[in-house]
């Protein structure tokens, strides 16, 4: 006989058949139209057979009619599928839960990120949106609609022509377009340009006014280099003027150079973090190493594309030990100029060119070169000084 339809959903038996009448119980089986399948004999007085469970509830009286017995060997179909999963209701709620957990944190903002703003502040964004409703650890479904969204910020943000809000996952996207504002025609007041130190003139160029020193003029500081002074008219004096420009540096420079290096041992600490905390698993005991540099990584539990603010930290405390290094004086010299170098054309801006130097003076003491430099630099010299009416006239 073939196998009934929805077998799987209503749920079967396979069992064995034992007795003395066994073609007797098959007739009464049939009599009652009660359907069994993959019918198998195993012996004169054993068969096995397949039947479905509420057909298997009406064979007591059959058996007893016959005298037969009945042992059930295999179970299958989905009511015994729903017995199992009751059994293990501890495994099947911490599967509820697990399932309930992941579906709350993907229903939560994890991120509020800003793009295309260049002259608002971020905060300010950030928190104009935050009274809005957008902000961290808030329910997506409690967020209003993204057009509203929109409006709302538009009209709070000062400076703003629009702003679009958009969500992908766990995450909220605010791109702001600023309002493209005219340029201030800046109203400059008369004025001259000096000399801020004493220097030769090795550039002049005047774009606005009239230049008052010439190329390789010794100049003082406070010299008008080109005055804004026209006649009967007054202008805001405008241009270059570099010069060459005298410093002088006082250097230090050990000759021992002292450098931090990790040895390679390293102790390794392992925690479980949700959110800001973090409880340690592994990794106990106190760090022995003299002197020690921790590097922390972090690997977050991801759920399609959306980072969780739950995962694994891991944590290696690395030893590290003090190398000396000795140089020659020649090198230290070297390194201390460079040094000074660098500190003028911080000071002087990058376009500034050092033309030469000269070591004044050069001693070594107590592990250490001392040195006085004299450094010829051609720098721009000019800066702004307003023209002042005297009040009589």
């Amino acid at each position: 006989m073939k196998t009934p339809g929805l077998t799987k959903l209503r749920g079967s038996v396979k069992v064995t058949v034992r007795g003395e009448r066994i073609e007797i119980f098959i007739n009464e089986l049939a009599k009652e139209r009660i359907e069994v399948w993959n019918l198998r004999p195993l012996a004169p007085d054993r068969m096995e057979m397949e039947i479905v469970i509420s057909d298997y509830f009406r064979l007591r009286p059959l058996l007893k009619k016959t005298s037969c017995r009945v042992h059930v060997d295999k179970r299958a179909g989905l009511p015994f599928f729903w017995i199992r999963i009751f059994r293990r209701k501890w495994f099947l709620a911490g599967f509820a839960l697990f399932f309930l957990i992941i579906f709350a944190l993907s229903s939560m903002v994890w991120d509020v990120e800003v793009k295309g703003n260049k002259k608002i502040a971020t905060e300010d964004i950030l928190l104009a949106a935050r009274e809005e409703g957008i902000y961290p650890f808030q329910w997506i479904f409690r967020l209003p609609e993204q057009d509203k969204l929109s409006k709302d910020l538009t009209r709070k943000l000062k400076g703003t022509s629009w702003v679009g809000v958009s969500k992908s996952g766990t995450k909220v996207t605010i791109e702001v377009v600023e309002a493209a504002k005219p340029k201030n025609t800046e109203m400059l007041s008369p004025r001259h340009l000096i000399s801020k130190t004493d220097a030769v003139v090795t550039h002049i160029f005047a774009e606005r006014g009239q230049p008052e020193v010439s190329k390789n003029q010794r100049v003082k500081k406070g010299s008008v280099l080109i005055t804004g002074v026209q006649g009967d008219f007054q202008v805001a004096a405008k241009g270059e003027v570099r010069g060459l420009v005298w410093h002088e540096y006082t250097i230090e420079a050990p000759l021992v150079l002292r450098q931090k290096v990790f040895t390679g041992e390293k102790k390794e600490r392992g925690y479980l973090y949700f959110g800001d905390t973090a409880v340690q698993i592994w990794g106990y005991g106190k760090v022995k190493y003299e002197q020690s540099q921790t590097l922390t990584r972090l690997d977050p539990l991801t759920w399609r594309e959306w980072k969780l603010p739950l995962g694994w930290m891991s944590e290696d405390v690395m030893e590290v030990t003090e190398l000396e290094t000795k140089q020659s004086p020649e090198m230290t010299i070297q390194r201390g100029l460079e040094r000074a170098k660098l500190d003028i054309l911080a000071k002087n801006g990058a376009d500034a060119r050092i033309v030469q130097q000269k070591i004044l003076h050069e001693n070594t003491d107590n592990g250490k070169v001392y040195m006085k430099v004299l450094f010829e630099v051609e720098q721009n010299i000019a800066e702004e000084f307003p023209i002042v009416h005297n009040q009589g006239e």
